[in-house]
């Protein structure tokens, strides 16, 4: 399965869009991850407008697809797309973590429309997912369940508890997908808990693993798809991504995981974002 020319310009498109709309949101309450928001924007536009089965006038259908971020500090970006998907309007991106907003500073399931999963502890997540998965399967769902997992959060031991649960259980409806910037809060992954070869080791753990570039709609598209093929194991999709991708400045550094947005950065990342889709 391949998108065709046209999806993938109006995903290239969305992406900037939803960029600006995450940073805008971050920038207005001073408060909140952009780094690892940014790098994951790619992902996200392909999941909610061109893969899952969802219904965002009914957010609570029981056959949908469901998506768990499990690295829930990149909630930013998961409202900006449900907002952008219309789940909610667009105006409320800026109440992000105001008090009473239904934008909580990490996903809260119950209380925003189109979070399947309450999340923010790393390395939960996958269990959490791999049960929804579970408990769709005995429920003769046939929707999939999706798990966005940051690579730093792979440090956390209970991921691998899933991943060995997941492949006892053949979840071949669980599909995870390791935003995998090489990027987290105190350094590089390399200085603070070298993961080595990804792909060999979930492939160890008997998962059905692609690389893709993370980045490239298409081929993020083609993961998806691929993943969906895979039976009697569940699949994992490492998208190489950059941490802070589309704000040059931010591009690779840790210091941009959690850092407050001046006034001046904040102008200069519009100027880049905005530039880029006037021009491009």
């Amino acid at each position: 399965m391949k998108l065709n020319q046209a999806k993938e310009t109006e995903l290239r498109a969305l992406c900037r869009q939803l960029r600006i709309d995450t940073l805008k949101a971050i920038h207005a309450r001073q408060s909140g991850h952009a780094g690892g928001s940014l790098s994951m924007c790619e992902i996200a536009a392909v999941l909610y407008f061109a893969y899952l089965n969802i219904r965002p006038e009914e957010p609570d259908w029981p056959d949908r697809d469901r998506v768990v971020l499990c690295k829930g500090h990149a909630a930013p970006m998961l409202y900006a797309a449900l907002a952008r998907r219309g789940f909610f309007p667009v105006e409320e991106l800026s109440t992000l973590r105001c008090m009473d907003s239904r934008l909580q500073g990490h996903p809260c399931a119950g209380k925003t429309p189109g979070v399947d999963a309450t999340t923010g502890p790393l390395g939960l997540g996958l269990s959490f997912a791999l049960g929804t998965a579970l408990a769709l399967r005995m429920g003769r769902s046939s929707a999939r369940t999706y798990a966005i997992l940051g690579d730093g959060e792979l440090n956390e031991g209970t991921v691998w508890e899933a991943c060995m649960a997941a492949a006892k259980f053949h979840a071949d409806n669980l599909c995870a997908i390791v935003d995998w910037n090489g990027v987290q809060l105190d350094g590089t992954s390399e200085e603070i808990m070298p993961t080595g070869d990804l792909a060999a080791k979930f492939r160890a753990f008997n998962w059905h693993a692609v690389v893709c570039d993370g980045h490239d709609v298409s081929q993020l598209y083609a993961a998806l798809a691929e993943a969906e093929t895979v039976r009697e194991k569940p699949a994992v999709i490492l998208a190489r991504t950059v941490k802070g991708k589309g704000v040059s400045f931010m591009e690779g550094k840790n210091t941009w995981h959690g850092k407050v947005i001046d006034d001046e950065s904040f102008s200069a990342a519009m100027r880049e974002l905005e530039g880029v889709a006037q021009n491009g």
